[in-house]
Order: structure tokens, then sequence, then C-alpha cells
């Protein structure tokens, strides 16, 4: 029993979300990029490329999903509709209680429409790929039977549970965006050290990033005026994953070397997720660096970020580019990025792990990466 509930939290919280996390990379990601570069460079034409990545996001985190889960082409390109309609349905919202199920953003006065988005089409594709692959190849009509019943339980998962998922996520983004507009200080630690210690484990820190601080819950913010809280505290996002990533990076120089920053530094810190299990100690110093770089985020520089990217860290250098994205342009806004997302990480980083070195709470090759 235990053995079986591993496999299936592996293969739905672990493999799913994190191929969730590359559709989302190749879609909503890119777009970003594609805005943020046309937004300084003039070319409108990156722009015109942006709005339609962005609108292909349900689409890439069905077949992205479903292509994880090992399912068949019919079920896989299937589950690229089913992807779609999840990512835009939700509910339309009144007084905090859910009025009713809906597919578009349409509501009457006094009403608010909150869209699922990622986090509706991870479960709804999830179910779609499972009950499509119960039929796939089974018939020799298969090219109409898989389709047919991949989208329409697709339909159903998305038509049960975008409601819930979309009041569940509309709540939790009032509430980041309350408290981190009252408590900028206090929440600035905690977002930056909790999606930093995500974004080292074994799940998506992205996905989670992307149903957070979606474009619903900045709709919502914007509304009720915490919009200020919500992107400030997706900038502490961006601190904590830069904190672990260059952290790690700089601490085990003497392990890994070169070849260690750029893995680490620009690919992902999980890379240390071996060695932490070995001696829990080393998390400690980037941990203690994104305590400290998180409210500097917030109280000092005001960096501000949405979506993804906030929990994609330096991976890419896609966490800055959000951090530009979001933040108003500015020698403030700049001297932050460098200090938040790359120096102040390194230094603390080295120091704490130095530190953790003399009281021999970590000893070489306690970070080595394996060849």
């Amino acid at each position: 029993m235990k053995e079986t509930i591993k496999k299936y939290a592996k293969r739905y919280f672990i493999d799913a979300m994190g191929a969730m996390a590359l559709g989302l990379f190749a879609s909503l990601l890119i777009g970003t990029i594609f805005d943020t570069v046309g937004k300084y460079t003039g070319l409108d034409f990156l722009g015109t490329i942006a709005t339609y990545a962005k609108s292909a996001t349900g689409m890439a985190i069905g077949v992205a999903i479903a292509l994880k889960l090992a399912a068949h082409p019919l079920v896989i390109f299937s589950c690229a509709a089913v992807g779609a309609m999840a990512n835009a349905m939700g509910a339309v919202l009144s007084d905090n209680a859910i009025v009713t199920w809906a597919a578009t953003g349409a509501g009457d006065a006094g009403t608010t429409f909150y869209s699922a988005g990622p986090a509706g089409a991870f479960f709804a594709v999830i179910i779609a790929a499972e009950i499509g692959m119960l039929v796939s190849k089974k018939t020799k009509v298969d090219i109409l039977v898989t389709p047919i019943v991949t989208i329409l339980a697709g339909f159903a998962a998305s038509w049960l549970l975008c409601p819930l998922v979309s009041y569940i996520m509309y709540f939790l983004g009032i509430f980041i965006a309350s408290v981190t507009t009252v408590y900028p200080l206090v929440m600035g630690i905690i977002i930056s050290v909790v999606v930093g210690i995500v974004l080292t484990l074994p799940i998506s820190s992205a996905a989670i990033c992307a149903m957070v601080f979606s474009p619903s819950a900045l709709a919502i913010a914007t509304a009720n005026g915490t919009e200020e809280g919500l992107l400030l505290a997706g900038g502490a996002a961006v601190a904590g994953c830069c904190a672990q990533m260059v952290g790690f990076a700089v601490s085990s120089f003497k392990e890994n070397g070169w070849g260690g920053i750029v893995s680490q530094g620009l690919g992902t810190s999980m890379l240390q997720m071996g060695n932490i299990c070995k001696n829990p100690k080393i998390w400690i110093a980037p941990t203690l660096a994104a305590a400290i770089t998180g409210p500097i985020s917030t109280m000092v520089f005001k960096l501000k970020c949405t979506g993804v990217a906030a929990g994609m860290g330096t991976c890419g250098m896609v966490g800055p580019i959000g951090v530009i994205d979001g933040t108003e342009p500015g020698a403030m806004m700049w001297v932050g990025l460098v200090l938040v997302c790359i120096v102040l990480p390194a230094i603390l980083s080295l120091l704490f792990s130095e530190l953790l070195y003399k009281i021999k709470w970590i000893k070489p090759g306690d970070m080595k990466l394996e060849e």
C-alpha cells in the first residue's frame, strides 16, 4: 500500500507537475520573455509572437502532462483540447461565494470571473489522460473513440473541478496579496524561504507560482486594491529561488567548479537533493540567504513579478526577466535586480556555508554533484 501511494504521488505530483512546468515554459513563459524583449527593443512583432504563445498555455500544459504520463498519441493530442478548456474554465464569484460555473470572463455587475488556470488544467488533464488510456487502441475505431472519450472526460473533470479549484486559488491569492500589502517584511521572509525550498525539492515551484500569481489573481488584487502586495510577493518568490540556485552554485564551487556554477546557477538547485538527503545541513546557507534577500526585495527595492517566472529563479535568467517585466523601470530596479538575484545570494550563502564548515556541520565533499 505504501509503495503504491509513493508510486502515484511521484507520478502525479512530481512527474506530471514537472511536465506542467515545461508546458508553461514553452508557452506562457516564453511569451513573457518575447513580450519583455519587444517592450525594451521596440520590435512589435515580438509582442505578436508573445500573444500567440501565451494563448497556447492550456494546450501546452495538456500535451506536456499527457506525454509525461506516457499516453498514446491520440490521447496526447486530445489533451491539448482538454488543457485549453480547463485553463479557461472557472467560476463566477460574488461576495466570496460561487455564483455559477463559467467558461468565459463574462459576469453580471457585482460579480467576478476567476479562471482555474494552470491548476485546473493540471487536474483535468491527468484525469482525461488516464481515462483516455483505458480505451486507447482497444477498438477498431480508435481514431474516433479515443479523442471522444478523452475530451468528454476532460470536460467532465473541468466542469466538476475548475470552479472549486478557482475558488481555492481565489482565496489563496487574496490572502497572499492582502497579508503582503500589510506585512511586506514578514511575508517577504516567508514567501522567499518557502518558494525557494520548493524550488529545490523535486516538485515544480514554477507550476505552483503560475497558479498562485496567475492573471486572474492579479485582476482580483487590482480590483480590491492589493495589487502591490501580490506583485511584491512574486518578487520575494524570485528572490528565494535565486538564493537557492546561486547560493548552492557558489557554496559548492570548491567541489563542483564552473560546471556547478552553470548547472546549478542557470539550471536548478534540485541537483543537490541527493546531497541534502545525506546531510540536510547543507540547505541552511541558501535558505538563510533567502530569508534575508526576500524582505530586502519587498521592503527596499520593491521588486515585482507575476506568473510562472516567480518560481524560476535564475534558471535561464527567467526570474530576473520576470522582475524586469513586472517592476517599474529605473536605477533602483536594476540595482535591486543585481543585488537580490545574484550578488547578495552569492555573498551570504558563501559566508554562511564557511561558518558551517568551521563548526563542522558540513564537511568538504558534502555538496559534490555526481558526474
